[in-house]
């Protein structure tokens, strides 16, 4: 029941925790010792990741020195968030490449997985005088609570460069990634992804987005307990921008007509998705010419239908992206701004299914 905030704070990660809810929170406790460059823009920023005894775990981006280039580091608490191991590199390539936009999770057998876009095969097919779009999908695991990770591992070619990994759990505990792709010449749609060995991406829609860039806005993912994948995202496609939600029931196999979400005049973006059984969420942030607005809307039917979208919350100035989160049935969103601060928004009991 404790809510958790990591923070970046002169070149540390920062972690503290309330009791309360998030109407207040205990000291901060540094995760990095050495002071380093950390990336905080806002599809890269530091992850936090809890195991089944307590363990805590961070990741984040290190900033190197030359433009678009990072390295994935992780810590790790095993007495409750009080102390934090010395940090340690998990990509296995240390050129000064870009190794970002990580992705962390771990289930409840106590592996954890790190995702994030790396740059390494499109940097060799540069020497070699080849063609390679975009940058590739890379993963590691760790089998010993964080104390060492395995070899890299490529998930995919071809990836966006700067659109955020999405990762979320099966109920066989098996990590589930959902990313930008980039297919054929240069059209962005987005790919799912079974991290078992075996499993071949499979496309989510066909959005047909071509886009000579990165749109800086990833996808989002959660997984529910009867196995059905909800996915939401951001397409500028000319023929239908915006925001859209599916769903799968066959493990990304197929998906469902992608259901357009918010309003796209009002710049609706940020999208978040949680799925509870047959309860799902999706909460988003529109523009309203004066205020961003925080919109939420929810299904009664594992995503088959939905309510009517309202307002959680509204803010003037500058506001992060909002983050769906859960403590068993009570849903929150986690919105922070320049004007209030670190907000906690539970979603009314009324609003609720």
């Amino acid at each position: 029941g404790r809510l958790w905030v990591a923070s970046v704070r002169a070149g540390h990660v920062t972690v503290r925790r309330s009791h309360d809810q998030g109407r207040s929170f205990g000291a901060e406790v540094s995760v990095n010792p050495e002071p380093e460059f950390i990336a905080a823009d806002g599809e890269n920023r530091p992850k936090l990741a809890f195991g089944q005894r307590g363990e805590v775990y961070v990741s984040w981006t290190q900033s190197l020195e030359t433009p678009f280039s990072g390295n994935v580091r992780f810590s790790r608490s095993l007495d409750g968030g009080r102390t934090f191991a010395a940090p340690i590199t998990v990509n296995d390539n240390r050129a000064a490449m870009s190794h970002r936009f990580e992705a962390l999770r771990v289930n409840a057998r106590g592996q954890i997985t790190l995702a994030w876009l790396d740059k390494r095969d499109a940097s060799a097919a540069e020497q070699r005088g080849a063609k390679y779009t975009g940058l590739a999908v890379y993963y590691a695991q760790s089998e010993d609570n964080g104390r060492s990770f395995g070899a890299n591992r490529k998930a995919a070619d071809h990836s966006c460069e700067c659109c955020r990994v999405a990762m979320a759990m099966d109920p066989s505990d098996t990590p589930v990634i959902v990313w930008r792709h980039v297919y054929g010449k240069n059209v962005r749609d987005h790919a799912v992804l079974r991290l078992d060995g075996t499993s071949q991406p499979q496309r989510v829609a066909h959005d047909n987005w071509e886009i000579d860039a990165c749109p800086h806005h990833g996808p989002a993912l959660s997984i529910a307990a009867d196995g059905t994948y909800h996915v939401a995202w951001f397409t500028g496609a000319a023929t239908r921008p915006g925001l859209f939600y599916a769903r799968s029931t066959d493990a990304g196999q197929n998906f469902s007509a992608p259901l357009a979400i918010g309003n796209a005049q009002a710049q609706a973006g940020r999208p978040q998705v949680l799925g509870l059984g047959d309860k799902v969420w999706l909460a988003w942030k529109e523009l309203d010419g004066r205020n961003a607005v925080l919109r939420v809307q929810h299904s009664l039917d594992g995503g088959r239908s939905w309510g009517a979208p309202f307002t959680l919350a509204q803010t003037s100035g500058a506001s992060d992206h909002p983050l769906l989160i859960h403590h068993r049935q009570r849903v929150y969103v986690s919105w922070y701004s320049a004007a209030e601060g670190q907000r906690l928004l539970e979603i009314p009991a009324e609003s609720r299914p």
